[in-house]
């Protein structure tokens, strides 16, 4: 460029040789599916270019299948939305397979039924709000959000309020009412979605009722007695569920005798300390009492001729070994 010429054919060639053209031109046309995004190669390999030089010729194909597939996508209808250009996808035609079904739709909630039937359109507001009193932005909800009433050193009280009443109390009862209230919205969706009844918001008995619930009731009924339903008559044809009430656990007592929790961390700390194993005595011998039956029992099938043997009973071997110590008979013991 010389006293502001330019030169135009000099700026083509720089950028002809900086980027690849945009057409592609194959012996074989490869499949396309757009919406899924997808191109399938149909093309043979050229054994002899790939020998030569390996990274060099992939690079090349997915360069040119990529732009195979750009070019498509291009073709395809496109739309603006928030300053972006998209492209509408047509409908998949290669199936895909997936470890998992496809999930379904996310079902509407009541709320959402009723938008989508009067024609009410969600309004995106602004992540944060202006607060007056620290003159900077805030966010609208969460840790020290902008505008927080629940701050307030001061409540007005309206006129026709009683004088005398917590306007702060008021509203964090009102607050706690808005919680409960979208916390049975949320848990009435669900159980709609998955068929369950659900009692209504004041707590009402709904005319039709499972038989879980009427057995619920029964039982509830039959425990509303000062003998918690102890000394309660059966009604004609009721079955008693068989199911077993709860047992309430116990506690040892906060404050009491001293000597009692001592002796338990000195038990804990004793069995910590020793050396040799633990050796739990009642367990030893409810194990010596279940094995002597058997050895009985093998020593009658044995015959019990071989002394002192294996199939021998316990107690005759304990009898053999005191006549050695000095019966009629025996060896006499030595001093």
């Amino acid at each position: 460029m010389a006293d502001g010429v330019v030169d135009v054919d000099a700026v083509l060639k720089e950028a002809k040789s900086r980027f690849k053209s945009t057409e592609v031109a194959k012996s074989v046309d490869p499949e396309v599916d757009v919406g899924n995004l997808l191109l399938c190669d149909q093309q043979p390999v050229d054994s002899i270019e790939f020998r030569k030089k390996k990274e060099d010729f992939l690079k090349n194909l997915a360069r040119e299948n990529t732009q195979l597939l750009f070019n498509e996508i291009w073709k395809l209808p496109t739309e603006r939305f928030e300053g972006v250009i998209l492209a509408q996808l047509p409908a998949p035609t290669t199936v895909i397979p997936r470890e998992k079904p496809v999930p379904k739709p996310k079902p509407l909630t009541r709320w959402e039924e009723y938008a989508k039937l009067k024609g009410i359109k969600k309004k995106k507001r602004e992540r944060k709000v202006w607060d007056e009193e620290k003159q900077k932005w805030l966010p609208r909800y969460g840790y020290e959000r902008g505008n927080d009433n629940t701050k307030d050193w001061l409540a007005v009280v309206p006129d026709n309020a009683d004088p005398f009443e917590d306007q702060f109390e008021k509203r964090l009862e009102k607050k706690k009412e808005r919680i409960a209230k979208n916390e049975y919205q949320r848990l009435r969706n669900i159980a709609k979605h998955k068929k369950v009844k659900v009692a209504d918001r004041n707590l009402k008995p709904s005319l039709k009722q499972s038989k879980d619930q009427i057995m619920a009731a029964i039982g509830a009924t039959r425990k509303a007695t000062a003998s918690v339903g102890k000394f309660t008559e059966k009604l004609a044809k009721e079955k008693v569920p068989k199911k077993a009430e709860g047992r309430k656990r116990k506690f040892d007592a906060v404050a009491g005798e001293y000597s009692s929790e001592k002796t338990k961390t000195l038990e804990v700390v004793e069995k910590m300390l020793k050396k040799g194993p633990v050796l739990d005595i009642n367990k030893a011998v409810s194990k010596v009492s279940a094995e002597q039956p058997r050895a009985n029992f093998s020593a009658k099938k044995t015959g019990g001729k071989k002394k002192g043997g294996k199939g021998r009973p316990l107690s005759t071997q304990k009898k053999g070994k005191a006549r050695q110590g000095g019966g009629k008979g025996g060896k006499k013991p030595r001093k």
